[in-house]
């Protein structure tokens, strides 16, 4: 009698799933948000990070060294999003294998593939667009005027962040497929609409933040025309500046020009413009 009873007992152990706790869910998340770019590589990208940040939560899922090996040899697979977007997918993965154990090895590999694109379209825009362009303008306008709270904002935004990327992970799992799914037809019309925002916000900016005029004048006789306020304003204030933003981010798409190198071009053109009475900047 007794010893079928511990027969159960470890029968019974040895079957007991892992219940993933608060604490699994803010270990993992943050050690995904804290490496899904140091460790980021061109044959698989994020996913060594994705394994990284998974090995201790799938450690406790999987009792057996052999599921584990696999468990964690699925998540080394391609894989590339914007990592807030990533915590919400990861987070349904997480959910996904602590129900269903290593049958799920197929599905959750299926799941990363089909989503990490459309949530990076939507991350993208949000997350290194919008998000960036509005509290960075607003921070570097401080800076430009003298006040320190511009890299406070910054830097308090960032923290606030963070904890938002590992907030989005607990909802991932908590909500598992069922959020994602639900979201799926939406994404579209969601992405768009972000995209029209940024790019409205990234219009104002030119005029706001670049301060580029031109100081020639054209004499005939008596008469003067100032060519900034009588001839490029009339056109559409700003010109000079959408021109400048225009060439700076064609150049940006040859192979040839990098950031660093714009920089020192148009410090270049500013200096040399300047002296010679060209341009005010």
């Amino acid at each position: 009698m007794n010893n079928n009873t511990e027969q159960n007992n470890t029968i019974i152990g040895t079957t007991e799933k892992y219940q993933v706790t608060q604490k699994d869910l803010s270990r993992t998340a943050a050690r995904y948000n804290f490496m899904a770019c140091n460790i980021f590589n061109y044959e698989s990208q994020q996913g060594p990070a994705v394994a990284w940040a998974m090995a201790p939560v799938l450690r406790k899922i999987y009792k057996n060294d052999e599921e584990y090996k696999a468990a964690l040899n699925n998540h080394f697979n391609y894989y590339n999003s914007t990592t807030v977007m990533s915590s919400m997918i990861l987070g349904a993965t997480l959910a996904i294998e602590e129900k269903d154990g290593i049958q799920a090895k197929e599905t959750v590999q299926s799941l990363k593939t089909s989503l990490m694109g459309p949530f990076a379209g939507v991350g993208d825009t949000l997350v290194w667009v919008l998000w960036p362009t509005i509290i960075g303008s607003i921070s570097g306008y401080m800076a430009q005027q003298g006040n320190p709270l511009g890299a406070i904002v910054w830097l308090i935004c960032n923290i606030i962040f963070w904890f938002i990327k590992c907030k989005f992970f607990k909802v991932g799992y908590t909500s598992g497929t069922k959020l994602i799914t639900n979201l799926g037809s939406k994404l579209s019309a969601f992405t768009e609409a972000a995209s029209i925002m940024g790019l409205s916000v990234v219009g104002a900016l030119i005029a706001s933040s670049i301060n580029i005029t031109t100081a020639l004048d054209f004499k005939v006789g008596e008469v003067a025309l100032n060519l900034q306020t009588e001839v490029l304003d009339k056109i559409m204030p700003a010109l000079l500046p959408v021109i400048l933003t225009a060439v700076v981010y064609k150049l940006l798409g040859n192979k040839k020009w990098t950031a660093t190198k714009l920089i020192l071009l148009v410090i270049g053109i500013a200096l040399v413009c300047s002296f010679f009475g060209i341009l005010t900047v």
